[in-house]
C-alpha cells in the first residue's frame, strides 16, 4: 500500500519579507499617532544627527528614534532618566525584526518633571558662575536708546512704550522674536547677541540698555526663557540687560543670569527711565536751595564785614596820619643825609690816620725788594753772554765726533773691507746659504760697484787638506 502525502491544509504561506511587511504595514495603520508616556533611557545622538533612545516603565521597554529633521525642532532635548511624553506613531524595522517608535514631539510628564529640570539646570548654570553677582552690571540712570527683545504683537511693547512715554521719552529699538514655541530660545538668544554686536556710532544706534520681556502664562509658556542658550547669552551680553518675563510670581532663569530684574514689563520700563516731571521738580528745589543759600552767605559774609570794618576804625583818619608823618620824614631826610656824609668823613680821615704810616713803610720795602730783584737779573744775564759761545763750541765737538763713529759703522766702509752683500732680484739681503735656490737671479755688492750673478746651486768642492811629506821615510823593497 502506498504511502500517503502528507496533508495541506488552509493557511497561507508567506516568506520572511512578506509576512515582516505585513506586519510593519498593520502597526504603522493600528498606530499612526500615538502619545506615549515613559522614561528616557540609553539616549544617544547619532553622527548623522538623529536620536536613539528607549522609553521604559516599570514592566516593558519601547525602542524610540527621532530623525533629525524633527531633533531640530525638539522643544526639550532628551535626557537620561526624564520622565516626558512622545508624540509620534509606531512602526517596524523589518532587518532586525523589532518595533520601535517614530518620535516627531517631545515634552516633559507634568509640572513636577519640569520643576526637576529647571532646578538641575539652575544648579548647573550655577556652578559655573553664570549668577554671580559681581558679574552685574550697572543700569544707566537716564539711557538714550533702549533695546527691546519680545513679540512685535503682545500688548507687552505697547505697555512699554506708554509707560516710557509717560515716564522719560526713550529712542526705543525693538527687535521682534517669537516668545514660546519651536525655536523661541533661539531666536531671544540670537536678539541679545544681534544687540551687542551693533558697532557704537553705527546707523543702527547701539543700545545703553536691553529688556527682554513678556507677559504672563505657564510654566510650559515661558520654558524658553529657561533654556541654556538663552540664559548663556543674557549673562554674556556686554550692554546692562533688564529681565520682564511673566508676572511677578513667575521665575526663569534668565531673571537670574541678568543685571537686574523686573516683576513686569511694566516695572521694567520705570526701572529703565526716571520720572521726567520728577527731576524737573528736584532740579527746581534745589536750584531754589542753592539760591536761599546763597543769599544766606552772602548775607553772613556782610554782617562779619561790618563787624571787622567796625573794629578797624576810619580808614582815611588812618590815611591822614600816615601821610603827616610821610611829610616830617620827608623834610628831616635831607638834614639826615647830610649828616651821615659827615660822619662818614670823619670816620674815613680817622682810619687814614691811623693807616698812613705804616703804608709808606711798606712801599719802601716793596721798592728796595724790585730794585735788589732787577740787579740779580742783570747779573745773571752778562753770566750768560759769557758762557753761550764756550757751550756752543763743546757741543758742536761732540757732534763732529759722533758724526765720524757713525761713519766708521755704515756698511760702505765694512765693504771696502773686503766684504760684499748680497742681494736678491727682490733688493732684499740674503742673510743665509739656506736661502740659494738653483736658477735665482742675485746681486752681489761690492765696494766699487754690483755684478748679477746666476745662482749653481750646488756647493763648492771641498778643499783636500794638504798631504805631509814622506820623503824622508825609506822603503821598505
Amino acid at each position: 500500500m502506498e504511502q500517503d502525502a502528507p496533508l495541506r491544509g488552509n493557511v497561507p504561506e508567506y516568506s520572511v519579507s512578506e509576512i515582516s511587511f505585513a506586519l510593519k504595514q498593520t502597526v504603522e495603520q493600528s498606530f499612526d499617532n500615538v502619545r506615549v508616556k515613559g522614561e528616557v533611557s540609553g539616549c544617544k545622538r547619532h553622527s548623522s544627527g538623529h536620536l536613539y533612545f528607549a522609553l521604559k516603565d516599570s514592566e516593558a521597554v519601547l525602542d524610540a528614534v527621532c530623525w533629525r529633521g524633527s531633533a531640530g525642532r525638539l522643544q526639550i532635548q532628551p535626557e537620561d532618566g526624564m520622565e516626558v511624553v512622545a508624540s509620534g506613531r509606531l512602526t517596524t524595522y523589518p532587518g532586525r525584526s523589532k518595533y520601535q517608535m517614530v518620535v516627531e514631539r517631545l515634552e516633559l510628564a507634568g509640572q513636577g518633571a519640569l520643576l526637576k529640570l529647571l532646578e538641575d539646570r539652575k544648579k548647573k548654570l550655577a556652578a559655573e558662575g553664570l549668577f554671580d553677582p559681581s558679574r552685574k552690571k550697572k543700569i544707566p540712570f537716564l539711557p538714550e536708546v533702549i533695546g527691546v527683545v519680545t513679540s512685535p504683537t503682545g500688548a507687552v511693547i505697547r505697555d512699554i512704550l506708554h509707560r516710557l512715554k509717560d515716564r522719560f521719552p526713550r529712542h526705543v529699538l525693538l527687535w521682534p522674536v517669537a516668545v514660546q514655541g519651536d525655536g523661541a530660545a533661539e531666536q531671544v538668544a540670537a536678539a541679545i547677541d544681534g544687540f551687542n554686536a551693533l558697532p557704537k556710532g553705527g546707523r543702527v544706534p547701539r543700545p545703553d540698555l536691553l529688556i527682554v520681556a513678556r507677559g504672563g502664562g505657564s510654566l510650559e509658556d515661558l520654558w524658553a526663557f529657561n533654556e541654556e542658550i538663552v540664559v548663556r547669552a543674557a549673562a554674556a551680553s556686554h550692554i546692562p540687560l533688564i529681565s520682564a518675563v511673566g508676572h511677578e510670581t513667575d521665575t526663569t532663569l534668565i531673571d537670574y543670569a541678568s543685571d537686574l530684574r523686573a516683576p513686569t514689563p511694566t516695572g521694567a520700563a520705570e526701572m529703565a527711565v526716571p520720572v521726567r516731571a520728577e527731576l524737573l521738580l528736584k532740579v527746581r528745589e534745589h536750584d531754589g536751595r542753592m539760591l536761599a543759600a546763597m543769599q544766606r552767605l552772602v548775607g553772613e559774609r556782610r554782617t562779619r564785614l561790618d563787624g571787622l570794618a567796625r573794629g578797624l576804625g576810619d580808614p582815611r583818619r588812618r590815611l591822614e596820619e600816615l601821610g603827616q608823618r610821610l611829610d616830617d620824614w620827608s623834610e628831616r631826610l635831607p638834614k639826615a643825609l647830610l649828616n651821615l656824609a659827615r660822619h662818614r668823613a670823619a670816620a674815613l680821615a680817622q682810619i687814614a690816620a691811623r693807616l698812613g704810616p705804616a703804608w709808606q713803610l711798606r712801599r719802601t720795602a716793596e721798592a728796595h725788594r724790585i730794585e735788589r730783584d732787577r740787579l740779580r737779573l742783570d747779573q745773571t744775564a752778562k753770566r750768560l753772554e759769557s758762557i753761550w759761545p764756550r757751550l756752543i763750541g763743546d757741543r758742536q765737538t761732540r757732534l763732529a765726533q759722533m758724526a765720524a763713529l757713525l761713519e766708521s759703522y755704515s756698511y760702505q766702509q765694512v765693504l771696502a773691507r773686503g766684504f760684499a752683500l748680497v742681494r736678491d732680484k727682490s733688493g732684499q739681503a740674503v742673510m743665509t746659504g739656506a736661502q740659494a735656490k738653483g736658477g735665482d737671479h742675485w746681486s752681489v755688492q761690492f765696494a766699487d760697484a754690483a755684478i748679477a750673478v746666476t745662482v749653481d746651486g750646488t756647493p763648492p768642492p771641498r778643499k783636500e787638506p794638504p798631504k805631509k811629506d814622506d820623503s824622508r821615510q825609506g822603503s821598505l823593497l
